[in-house]
């Protein structure tokens, strides 16, 4: 991995190289994804059999797309049993997690009959995107599910490009049966994202749509937005490590490419005020990577965006990550707990060289859809708040309202609204 000397310029320069990996860039993109919602909202299904038939060669009807019972059963037969357990106990933590995240209505009432408040309300329709291909991501269906079935959300429709013999990956169907999935169906790309946003004739039409994708499905998002509610446009992976000299390197290196495996837009950072460090860390990911199974991925990876960062004090290292605000930071340092206090910006922060990045993907509980492309400066985790909406409840007396209903009117008459004015002033009449 390279090296470099931290100081002003290079970070400029890493923070513009990072920012082009962001989907917003990706607009020559943008009038195909037109294309197909715009077809997709004019002729419903029909335009999602002939795009299954063309992006994926699989060939669905509207006796096929969405996902039987039948296939469900199918698929816990072709599921190793340990691993049906794995998914089980990931469930749990996730679930338990994310219960404590649940907020419940309030009301405030004084003696004057004045009464406010706030009503919490859960979704009633909410789609999942889940990504299909070469690589199938049960953990991505639970971490989209459980905060949505925790929150209430009335109805919960799963949609998931199938293969070429038109089956849908059997891991992705037992997370999403044990998630609680309510329908399934065998659509991907940004075709599935104008169902979900439009409906069709099989597909019901959402009021808010989760879940990471491809280039397709984030501009997808972006475009229905309006439509419908979105979590964010999810961008490539990302991790950046503070650490000291007391880090251990082998440690170090292995947590960076566990996120450089992803894809060659992925991310790696090591933000270490130690140059000793910083040559072994480099020393060990050379190692690892003629190891591990994705090597040529993650040496692109690393090529385009992986950076070892040296600074003079541990201050300049929370300073560039705070800047950075990468979707995973870990901490691992003489003090972790003191750094983590000074972080503001980061979607998931890993403390202590035992909570690795791949602790949160897959089984400590918090969600692992997380805010990239330094997003984290105003985004959060998807959570049970994404799945709830809320309504402020106002209910005044005869008696509350005239003690100052003439401070209302002398408001709206300054704004010129009198029909504002007049609204008050009825009640009030002699």
């Amino acid at each position: 991995m390279r090296i470099q000397k931290l100081d002003e310029n290079s970070r400029k320069n890493l923070l513009e190289d990072l920012l082009k990996r962001s989907p917003n860039n990706y607009g020559q993109y943008e009038q195909g994804v037109t294309e197909i919602l715009a077809n997709v909202k004019a002729n419903g299904d029909q335009a999602l059999f002939e795009y299954t038939k063309k992006f994926d060669q699989a060939d669905l009807n509207a006796g096929n797309i969405k996902v039987t019972d039948a296939e469900i059963e199918e698929a816990y037969a072709l599921v190793d049993r340990k691993l049906v357990e794995i998914i089980r106990k990931s469930l749990a933590n996730i679930r338990t997690y994310h219960e404590k995240q649940r907020q419940t209505s309030w009301f405030d009432s004084k003696p004057d009959g004045t009464i406010l408040g706030q009503k919490v309300t859960a979704l009633h329709r909410v789609g999942v995107y889940v990504p299909g291909g070469k690589a199938a991501y049960p953990s991505s269906v639970l971490m989209n599910i459980v905060p949505a079935k925790v929150a209430g959300v009335d109805e919960i429709i799963m949609v998931t490009p199938p293969g070429k013999d038109g089956k849908v990956t059997p891991t992705t169907l037992v997370a999403a049966k044990e998630a609680g999935a309510d329908a399934i169906y065998k659509v991907g790309g940004a075709q599935a994202i104008g169902a979900l946003a439009y409906g069709t004739e099989s597909i019901p039409k959402v009021d808010k749509i989760v879940g990471p994708g491809n280039i397709y499905v984030a501009l997808a998002k972006k475009a229905v937005y309006g439509y419908v509610s979105i979590d964010a446009i999810a961008g490539p992976s990302e991790i950046l490590v503070i650490a000291d000299e007391t880090a251990n390197p082998r440690f170090v290196a292995a947590d960076l490419l566990s996120q450089a495996e992803h894809d060659e837009l992925a991310s790696a950072i090591l933000v270490t005020t130690s140059e000793e460090l910083a040559k072994k860390v480099s020393d060990e990911t050379d190692k690892f990577i003629k190891e591990l199974s994705r090597g040529e991925i993650i040496q692109k990876s690393l090529d385009n965006y992986g950076y070892i960062l040296v600074t003079d004090t541990m201050d300049e290292a929370i300073e560039t990550a705070n800047e950075i605000a990468s979707e995973h930071l870990e901490i691992q340092t003489k003090n972790p707990f003191d750094v983590m206090t000074k972080i503001r910006n980061a979607g998931a922060i890993f403390i202590g060289e035992y909570a690795s990045e791949p602790l949160g993907d897959y089984f400590a509980g918090p969600n692992h859809v997380l805010p990239t492309n330094g997003t984290a400066k105003f985004f959060s985790p998807l959570s049970v708040d994404d799945f709830v909406k809320k309504s402020s409840i106002i209910s005044y007396s005869e008696n509350a309202l005239r003690a100052i209903h003439e401070d209302i009117e002398a408001f709206a008459t300054a704004e010129h609204l009198t029909a504002h004015a007049n609204s008050i002033k009825v009640r009030f009449e002699k």
